[in-house]
């Protein structure tokens, strides 16, 4: 702790000379106690001064060393590691690094480093530039390598060490360390207001981002992390963690479809109409071709309204299979909805119709049709029949082929890509098929299970089916949150099952991949049903970009009470912070000198002169967008709790410490896929907007089909309970 000052100017950027006062009465205090006499001291008064002597420098000697530690900080930070189990982890706090809490003392100290006369302070001394020029000259020397070992290693013993590859400017941080470092939390009672993390490429979003999954796992919530990339890594550490707190655990993977989850993005829904704005939110939107995802959207969602109410599950598969041939769902809900509906004796009329039909006087676009379901077109017609959804189905049908498969264009692409090869297995999954052992799950199972999800998209494979896959899971989560804020997720469960609110902690990372009109109700409304989203990005113009929309992206950022800043490459992303923070007042010293001479040739005065020190404050930015740039990989500011600017450094990942953890890729991959166990639990076909009855009649169908079971696909058990 550094001492007091009690001056307005704090002199930090100068030579410990309290050393040598320390030396000085140190020295004083050996000659009292060895020679009192030389110094015409009685032992007992020479004791008692020496005593005094030691205490006055080692007060002095602290001062020093204060002064000396900041110089050193300035330039070399100490190491800051943990290791897995050593994260801490509270039920009232979010544990976000070691830092300090930015005020005008630190943007004071910050700028007295940029005055060129401090340079020395800020810059490693000769020897370490002398062992760096060693290490080049020496690099292809084999003989020699043995003193490039010595110059480059990391031990505390190395005065001429490198400094760790984290760039930016240590000084940044160090300012706040004469005061020393406390732990910054962000107290629970804030994730609902949502966290945003900025950073550029490989500046330590993803390690935080391990550190607060780790504490969400721990702590009981139920965690769904949402990865673009499809990182081996982080799936690694959502695994372990899991394994460690005794979680269920579901990892949905399109780059390895072997060991992966499956899930049905378009299956479980609240509103009939959620699905196609699922599927069709994929599709692009400006220009022209938004009329083209309006036509989309409709086909779509009259095919997923038909396959429903023939009590199917709607799904990628199905969906392209209508859109292709929409002639076999008509025929079979056409049949259903006049049976159910239609006026007595219209079988007789459509036999009639039938046998009546001549090829010969059908207009051109029928011509090619099957004649079942021109009968079928005719029959509606003549009896003056109306249903909603078979009006569309024979709108879509009277269509000629080539002039329908134009206006669904941009539609047809994306559900090729999203039902070929293996992908269509995790994403159009087969409920009937027992041989696939790999489950099924849904966000409402996940929740009531209290389970950890991964769900690692592959976008650098196939950006398009990640984007598309990403956002109709954010479309789902949202849909579950409406339906989890008005009925909890006990409904439809026996009441003897007890349930009650539960947290969810959604980390999308890569968030612009993921981001799309969706996300905006998600995190302006599902705060209330217990929805908490961390999400991290690189710059808010990968938002804009994205969403198409400046106003939207202003809306999506605002949605963000918290802020974690990381170093940027954008200035504009850097103003994201520092248009938020206050302008404060620094202190300047000016030196001034001046010399006049006397013009009285009596006066014995020759000249005057004069050399004085003036004060002056001026105001500054808290911090620039230059101070966010420079950041080391690693440091982060955090601007919290409605405000409040802190200086945080994450910790750096250290070896796993548990011994009874998998923490090789390739064991793991083994270990999912040889312990997958089918399961009814994740199978549930219920659809939110059925009834209660109809949901348990089709859970019992379930269950007696498959059977029930254990779900573990990472070595933590899930017994299937219903929560």
């Amino acid at each position: 702790m550094i001492f007091k000052n009690h001056y307005p100017v704090e002199a930090l950027l100068r030579p410990p000379v309290e050393f040598y006062a320390a030396l000085t009465a140190w020295t004083l205090a050996l000659i009292a106690v060895t020679m009192p006499t030389v110094i015409m001291m009685t032992d007992s008064v020479a004791y008692a001064s020496a005593g005094v002597l030691f205490l006055f420098g080692l007060r002095r000697f602290r001062q020093g060393y204060a002064v000396w530690s900041y110089h050193r900080h300035l330039v070399r930070l100490p190491y800051y590691g943990l290791r897995p189990r050593q994260i801490p982890v509270s039920n009232r706090f979010l544990f976000l690094g070691l830092g300090f809490k930015w005020t005008q003392t630190h943007t004071q100290r910050l700028l007295d480093t940029t005055d060129p006369v401090n340079k020395r302070f800020i810059t490693p001394n000769v020897f370490y530039r002398l062992a760096r020029q060693i290490e080049f000259k020496l690099d292809r020397l084999r003989a020699l390598a043995f003193v490039i070992s010595i110059l480059s290693s990391s031990s505390r013993w190395n005065p001429v060490a490198p400094l760790p590859p984290v760039g930016g400017n240590p000084a940044i941080h160090a300012v706040g360390m004469p005061e020393g470092e406390d732990p910054i939390r962000l107290p629970i009672g804030e994730r609902v207001g949502h966290i945003l993390v900025l950073g550029a490429t490989r500046v330590g979003k993803t390690r935080l981002a391990e550190i607060l999954i780790t504490q969400d796992i721990r702590r009981g919530d139920v965690v769904v992390v949402m990865d673009p990339k499809g990182d081996a890594d982080l799936l690694m550490r959502c695994k372990m963690e899991a394994e460690r707190a005794k979680r269920p655990f579901f990892a949905f993977h399109l780059g390895f479809p072997e060991i992966s989850a499956r899930y049905n993005g378009i299956g479980t829904f609240s509103k009939i109409t959620e699905p196609a704005g699922r599927l069709t939110d994929a599709l692009p939107s400006e220009g022209n071709s938004a009329a083209f995802k309006e036509f989309g959207w409709r086909f779509a969602n009259i095919i997923i309204q038909a396959d429903v109410a023939l009590g199917n599950k709607p799904h990628y598969q199905s969906i392209r299979r209508y859109i292709n041939n929409i002639e076999p769902l008509l025929l079979a809900y056409g049949k259903k909805i006049l049976t159910l509906k239609g006026p007595d004796g219209w079988a007789n009329v459509y036999k009639q119709i039938m046998g009546n039909l001549d090829p010969k006087t059908l207009p051109f676009a029928l011509k090619d049709r099957n004649p079942e379901g021109i009968a079928l077109l005719k029959l509606v017609e003549q009896i003056d029949f109306y249903d909603p959804v078979l009006d569309g189905l024979l709108s879509a049908f009277k269509y000629d082929r080539t002039y329908f498969d134009k206006i669904v264009s941009s539609l047809g692409p994306l559900l090729e890509k999203l039902t070929t090869g293996r992908v269509a297995e995790l994403i159009a999954p087969d409920y009937e098929d027992i041989q696939d052992k790999r489950p099924i799950f849904d966000w409402m199972s996940v929740i009531r299970q209290n389970a950890v999800v991964y769900v690692g998209l592959d976008a650098l494979s196939d950006s398009t089916v990640a984007s598309a896959v990403g956002a109709s899971m954010f479309a789902d989560l949202t849909s579950v949150s409406g339906f989890v804020y008005k009925h909890g997720i006990g409904f439809g469960l026996p009441n003897d099952i007890a349930t009650g609110q539960r947290k969810v902690a959604i980390h999308a990372d890569e968030f612009n991949e993921l981001v799309g009109d969706q996300f905006i109700p998600m995190i302006n409304k599902a705060g209330g049903s217990g929805y908490q989203v961390t999400a991290y990005t690189q710059t808010v113009s990968d938002i804009e970009a994205r969403i198409g929309s400046k106003a939207k992206s202003g809306q999506i950022q605002g949605n963000f009470n918290n802020l974690i800043m990381m170093r940027v490459k954008e200035p504009m992303t850097a103003e994201v912070l520092t248009n938020q923070l206050p302008m404060v007042k620094i202190n300047e010293l000016m030196q001034v000198s001046g010399v006049g001479d006397s013009s009285d040739p009596g006066s014995g005065v020759d000249f005057t002169s004069k050399n004085e020190d003036r004060l002056s404050t001026r105001e500054v930015a808290m911090i620039g967008v230059h101070d966010v740039i420079k950041l080391p990989k690693g440091q982060a500011f955090a601007l919290i709790e409605g405000g409040q600017l802190y200086k945080l450094r994450v910790p750096m990942p250290e070896k796993e410490d548990d011994p009874n953890i998998t923490t090789e890729w390739s064991m793991a991959l083994t270990q999912m896929k040889a312990k997958y166990k089918t399961g009814s639990g994740l199978m549930q076909r219920d659809n939110l907007w059925l009834d209660d009855q109809v949901q348990a009649n089709e859970q019992q169908n379930l269950e007696r089909r498959f059977g029930g079971g254990d779900n573990d696909i990472a070595g933590t058990s899930s017994s299937d309970s219903g929560d």
